[in-house]
């Protein structure tokens, strides 16, 4: 089966650990990966790209040393290998500015404040998975019930 990779990129241990938390339900399901920084994100995408995994999702920080999560995002989003993965930016010092280029560059597909809410973000997650799914022409059916059936429906259709 395809390997489809989550990864999660904040410079803060605790808010990495607690991004991953939400997510643990769509482990084993998917692969869950977390960077402190974006410079580790895009060498460990480099990496999953060259051994034939799926980069399905990216949820980035803003304000992080080094390269912004909207840079990070941007050029994720600017990559012809990661044209389908989906980008989520999950800050919470993002300046009207920031939110403008994370939308126009970026082309990112969800905004969260911290803190954010659980359940919003793990149903956001799960929708995104299986449109990435879906874009990428794969079979659904290998993912079970961790997709969002609505979202399976529309694409059915």
């Amino acid at each position: 089966m395809e390997k489809i990779t989550i990864i999660c990129v904040d410079d803060q241990r605790e808010v990495l650990s607690a991004v991953l938390k939400d997510l643990v339900e769509f482990e084993p399901s998917f692969l869950l990966e977390d960077c402190e920084s974006a410079d580790e994100a895009l060498a460990l995408m480099d990496e999953l790209d060259a051994e034939g995994q799926f980069i399905g999702l990216i949820i980035s920080d803003h304000v992080m040393p080094g390269k912004t999560g909207v840079e990070l995002l941007t050029l994720v989003a600017n990559d012809s290998r990661f044209i389908h993965t989906k980008k989520v930016l999950l800050t919470g010092q993002a300046t009207h500015q920031d939110t403008i280029a994370a939308i126009n560059q970026a082309r990112i597909e969800s905004y969260f404040e911290k803190p954010w809410d659980a359940e919003v973000l793990t149903n956001c997650v799960r929708t995104l998975v299986t449109e990435y799914i879906f874009d990428m022409g794969l079979d659904y059916t290998k993912w079970g019930d961790v997709l969002d059936n609505t979202t399976i429906l529309q694409r059915l259709r």
